[in-house]
């Protein structure tokens, strides 16, 4: 397993992340316990999770993952030897079952959100605590252009900040992070944090793969320069990069199969450009989720890659990328493809 510098934390978390969104859906319990005890025998000691998990998300397992975490933390007493990151909601609609349906990062939400992630997670601290996405309108979740709504309210960067500050000066989070968002959201907190308002980023959680390259435009240099490493979501992109949801097809069991209503992977150009991505693994004889996930490993801005499967066969498979190299002439193959596909999937 390799080890990598979380920011300017000074913690190390493995180069692979164990992502937890299925377990108390897609998962039981006892899988999901399986998978963490698989993960941590490797070498893997980064868990993320959110206290929406599992996905999809609705009110009845609303908060699950996170209890299937605690309850493997009280039966084997490793609480100390992972690094764990989750995340709050943050605003929208879609939630009506969370904070009387308005949830925001401003201090009455956020010191509610993390007391209730200590209680499911059986622990008194979060390592790294991530907003999970921005508390305004910002182009992501497959969008590129920006339409922001000039009526809308926010909570200032400041205003979270400061009440992440002092989460941290009461010791229930160590560090904090951000996901979903975009250079300028970044920079903005980073500024308030230069001047002394609260606790530096050391992280960004967003979405990262072969079909989605869009960080690299604006926000890699920011990660690089600054110290603020990606941890790059969806390196398979949802399952797709596997090939098992081509011309169609969709596998019994499989995510997208269950859940149809995620069609962020799945345009006309995305699948052109997944069969490509395909064929090249193929013909340079590599798995392609295991190509696909060492490209994503490769990059100097990841800090980490966030994998996560329904079985322990296709967990060990994403694991492997580690010990995948990527030859020169692969790499070129995937900028080729890339110059012609370059986000057909945002």
């Amino acid at each position: 397993m390799q080890y990598r510098a979380l920011g300017r934390s000074g913690l190390r978390v493995s180069a692979l992340c164990l992502g937890t969104m299925t377990w108390g859906e897609q998962n039981s319990e006892a899988e999901g316990h399986a998978q963490m005890d698989f993960a941590f025998e490797r070498g893997v000691t980064f868990w993320d999770t959110a206290e929406m998990y599992p996905i999809a998300p609705r009110q009845e397992t609303y908060g699950r993952t996170e209890e299937i975490i605690g309850s493997w933390f009280a039966s084997r007493k490793r609480r100390d030897k992972v690094i764990l990151a989750t995340k709050p909601v943050g605003p929208g609609g879609r939630f009506p079952y969370v904070r009387d349906g308005k949830p925001r990062f401003n201090r009455r939400h956020l010191v509610e959100a993390v007391d209730s992630s200590l209680r499911r997670l059986r622990t008194d601290y979060i390592d790294l605590y991530q907003l999970h996405w921005p508390d305004r309108s910002v182009n992501s979740f497959g969008t590129l252009g920006f339409s922001p709504d000039p009526k809308e309210e926010i909570t200032p960067p400041e205003e979270t900040l400061a009440v992440l500050a002092e989460l941290v000066a009461s010791g229930k989070l160590r560090q904090v992070g951000v996901s979903n968002e975009t250079a300028w959201g970044v920079m903005r907190f980073l500024a308030a944090s230069d001047r002394g308002e609260g606790p530096r980023l050391v992280s960004i959680q967003n979405a990262y793969s072969l079909l989605n390259r869009s960080f690299e435009h604006n926000l890699a240099e920011v990660a690089l320069r600054e110290e603020v490493g990606l941890l790059a979501y969806a390196p398979a992109a949802a399952g797709a990069l596997s090939g098992k949801y081509l011309n169609g097809a969709r596998p019994p069991g499989a995510r997208i199969t269950l859940f149809p209503q995620n069609t962020r992977y799945f345009t006309p150009a995305g699948q052109e450009a997944t069969a490509a991505y395909v064929a090249l693994a193929q013909q340079h004889g590599l798995d392609p989720v295991r190509m696909a996930t060492a490209f994503v490993l490769s990059r100097p801005f990841v800090t980490a890659a966030i994998v996560g499967a329904t079985s322990l066969a296709q967990l060990e498979n994403q694991f492997a990328a580690l010990e995948t190299t990527l030859s020169p002439e692969l790499l070129a193959g995937i900028e080729g493809f890339h110059a012609r596909h370059t986000y057909p999937c945002p």
